[in-house]
């Protein structure tokens, strides 16, 4: 029997966000189980935790529902997230190092406040820095946009690797954005690929994003972490946002599930020295499985 939570990432209400599986001590179960179990919650992602191996608090293993990944925003955010709130022996004085195939995650834990619409819910914020990423231009541009049904991007179209690969497409305006209708038949046949498209809002320093990935098993994802950090990047590669400064992306608004994540890079000359990205996230419910 193993317990698991459930947590809302990317958002301070209940029921808004991405949700995410947490299985809290995971010693003893095999890879296998833990991807049937990944299955069986259907989520995005489900995390398992287990014990350090190379000088972290903890390490952990990321599954979507038809693979694992070394590495991912929204999982890592959200499992690090739920460790602090449940008060897991790993958190020490507000911070956790967290083991995941691209290395060990620093975590730092900002504060806790109340959930605006439930009072006996608690979301806690945090920080945490990513793997640099890696790009490139992305070779099969005009079949990318042609499976999300957009005749041109207002950036190239690049791909990002820090972990997942995230390919950006930029789009005029959030209408077009919203009104994306995406062939995600065609969108499989980007292998190891998450599709995403943004777009500027009145403010210069939010964003508005919308992720696709039938390679990784996600249809739409709701709020991803992992791309927001590049996202941050690419914009000020090419001149769109300051290197150095915090860009806000809010996804999932299409989907009814609202995120919101706040990305910052920097920069030491031309090199990217740290890629932060901030967020909070809500404990929403707990339960045992019995495997």
């Amino acid at each position: 029997m193993y317990g698991y939570v459930i947590a809302d990432v990317f958002t301070e209400t209940a029921l808004e966000g991405n949700p995410l599986a947490v299985v809290p001590d995971a010693a003893g179960l095999t890879a296998e189980c833990m991807q049937r179990i990944a299955r069986e919650m259907n989520l995005s992602e489900t995390t398992f935790v287990l014990p350090p191996l190379a000088g972290g608090d903890v390490r952990v293993r990321i599954f979507t529902p038809v693979g694992e990944l070394p590495f991912a925003g929204h999982p890592t955010f959200g499992t690090a997230a739920v460790l602090a709130a449940t008060g897991h022996r790993s958190v020490h004085k507000g911070a956790l190092r967290m083991e995941t195939g691209m290395g060990v995650v620093p975590f730092r834990f900002v504060g806790r406040t109340r959930s605006g619409r439930t009072r006996s819910r608690r979301s806690l914020t945090a920080r945490m820095l990513q793997p640099i990423p890696v790009w490139e231009p992305y070779a099969r541009a005009e079949a990318l946009l042609a499976a999300l049904g957009v005749e041109r991007s207002t950036l190239p179209v690049e791909v990002y690797r820090n972990g997942p690969r995230h390919a950006f497409v930029g789009l005029d305006n959030v209408e077009q954005l919203s009104a994306l209708r995406v062939d995600l038949r065609a969108l499989a046949e980007h292998d190891d690929l998450a599709a995403n498209c943004f777009a500027p809002t009145d403010d210069p320093l939010v964003w508005r994003a919308r992720m696709f990935s039938p390679a990784y098993g996600v249809t739409e994802d709701a709020g991803t972490g992992s791309a927001a950090g590049p996202l941050a990047l690419h914009l000020g590669r090419h001149g769109m946002a300051p290197l150095g400064g915090a860009i806000t992306v809010r996804q999932g608004v299409e989907m009814g599930r609202p995120s919101t994540i706040r990305a910052r890079v920097t920069m030491a000359g031309d090199r990217v020295e740290q890629v932060e990205i901030a967020g909070s996230a809500v404990v929403v419910a707990d339960g045992r499985l019995y495997v």
